[in-house]
């Protein structure tokens, strides 16, 4: 597999804009914005001033007024696309998650060989993470101080995450490329490697560690672990 980080970025279509369109276009009827230009754009800047106030001060630290002055809209005009800050939440959530979780699915499921598809799916999800690290540190970050009922949103995108490994993993011991005695702990175990690379960016930063660099490290000490 030649799948860089440069080629992927090359390839990624998904955008902010993207995620606040397909929420604009479900959501039109409540969004009391006929122009769909002005709404995306809006929605874009509340979503993005979001991520950066949510990373400076936390989520449940920003609000409605901080969000206000930070995006230059007023709180009538952010009250027009949802009502209150769990809703906020959910639109980041939802919505994100669902396109980001899409995108993976959609880049390795032509995959036949369960090496090319673990392969692909580690650095993917990898590449995915730095195109939207705002994005993923804020869900990781941000889950933990919802109660418990809003948790479930981002444990079942986890668990949906970890379960596309399980999948790759079954596959390759049926076939006999692999011998795993515990699938579900080295799924997460896969899981949290991933989860390493967006949460503490600075210190493979100091180490001037790459993507692709850190990506093939796990691939290799996945490989290590799990052949016969």
């Amino acid at each position: 597999m030649n799948l860089t980080f440069e080629k992927f970025k090359s390839e990624f279509d998904i955008t902010v804009e993207d995620i606040c369109r397909e929420y604009y276009l479900k959501n039109r009827e409540t969004i009391n914005i006929k122009k769909e230009a002005v709404a995306i754009k809006n929605l874009t800047t509340i979503l993005n001033t979001t991520l950066r106030l949510s990373n400076d001060k936390g989520f449940q630290a920003m609000t409605l007024r901080d969000l206000s002055r930070g995006s230059g809209l007023s709180m009538g005009a952010l009250y027009t696309y949802f009502t209150s800050k769990d809703e906020l939440f959910r639109i980041i959530h939802n919505h994100g998650m669902d396109m980001i979780t899409m995108a993976l699915v959609n880049r390795i499921q032509e995959e036949t060989d369960p090496v090319v598809k673990l392969r692909k799916a580690i650095s993917i999800h990898l590449y995915l993470s730095e195109l939207m690290h705002q994005w993923f540190y804020f869900l990781y970050m941000e889950t933990r101080n919802l109660p418990k009922d809003e948790r479930k949103l981002t444990i079942e995108s986890e668990l949906f995450t970890e379960q596309i490994f399980i999948n790759i993993l079954k596959q390759g011991v049926k076939e006999g490329i692999y011998s795993i005695k515990n699938v579900t702990l080295t799924s997460a175990a896969i899981k949290a490697l991933l989860q390493d690379w967006y949460l503490k960016r600075w210190k493979y930063s100091k180490r001037k560690t790459s993507i692709d660099q850190y990506s093939s490290f796990v691939i290799n000490f996945i490989e290590a672990s799990i052949k016969p």
